[in-house]
């Protein structure tokens, strides 16, 4: 069995951990904090999410950005840094700049990282970490921790994952050419990792869009053999629109980040269907880190 399929499978209960550490996480961001919330790849889709929903919950200011974009001259309470491996050359060098200046928080998978003591608060998901170089538990968990911080009632998302895990994948999604995937809010976030799940375990062509942009040009691809699947809510009239083109809708009622674990099996699924070996993508290593 393969190291990402292991952790795919893994994910309700490294979400019900993170739930009860969430609990007791003092170095999480306060209500009312102005924060900035960084990351690289799969990190930084995360950070969308997160800022999305706790601007949503009321709990303050929050904008995500790749941390090697974050503006210099803004001004903020406090810096919340994800990387799941610690080592991340961009996360580094920006928390060395923000020491001092502003309180930074890190969540990392790895105790022994560089990241654990380059920033002034460090929260740990070692049960979630991940041998596969492509994420995803670590990433779901630190997103599942973050929304029950936010005080939000996470047992539907917990039930729902275990549905994701069990349900058949659709008939004729290993074989299509092309996805698109789409999302509001902060499930928009959700469908950026989404995209790049396929990207990296599967080599496959995929895009993503804000639900509400996809009729301003990317739906002109939608055609017979190629997928849009919509993570959380559907805008007012796009299934009619994208069924008319032929293309294979795909929507669940569940929880979008249990969805998104859909989107993970599919993944080793088309690239166990074109040769591929999902543990070990093409030109990716587990972290990036630049001399």
């Amino acid at each position: 069995m393969l190291h990402v399929e292991i952790e795919i499978d893994s994910q309700p209960e490294c979400w019900r951990r993170a739930v009860v550490l969430a609990e007791n996480t003092p170095a999480l961001p306060r209500t009312g904090e102005r924060v900035a919330v960084v990351g690289c790849g799969t990190s930084w889709f995360m950070a969308q999410a997160y800022a999305a929903l706790r601007e949503t919950a009321g709990r303050g200011l929050t904008d995500a950005y790749a941390a090697s974009e974050f503006p210099p001259g803004r001004d903020y309470d406090r810096v919340l840094a994800l990387t799941r491996s610690g080592t991340t050359t961009e996360v580094l060098h920006l928390l060395a700049a923000l020491r001092g200046r502003v309180p930074t928080t890190a969540i990392t998978a790895d105790p022994g990282s560089p990241v654990t003591r380059a920033a002034d608060d460090v929260v740990v998901l070692d049960f979630a970490d991940e041998r596969s170089v492509v994420q995803t538990r670590f990433a779901t968990t630190q997103l599942m921790l973050l929304r029950a911080h936010l005080g939000q009632d996470t047992t539907a998302a917990i039930a729902d994952v275990e549905r994701a895990l069990a349900q058949p994948l659709g008939a004729g999604l290993v074989t299509a050419e092309q996805f698109t995937f789409l999302g509001s809010g902060w499930t928009n976030g959700l469908a950026q990792e989404a995209a790049l799940k396929m990207r990296e375990a599967a080599g496959a062509w995929t895009e993503a869009y804000p639900a509400m942009e996809y009729r301003h040009g990317p739906i002109s691809i939608a055609a017979p053999g190629r997928v849009v699947w919509i993570l959380g809510a559907t805008p007012a009239g796009l299934t009619e629109q994208i069924t008319a083109t032929g293309a294979t809708l795909v929507t669940a009622e569940l929880d979008p980040l249990a969805d998104l674990v859909r989107v993970q099996r599919l993944a080793v699924a088309v690239a166990r269907h074109r040769g591929l070996h999902p543990d070990e993508p093409r030109h990716l290593t587990r972290s990036v880190i630049l001399q």
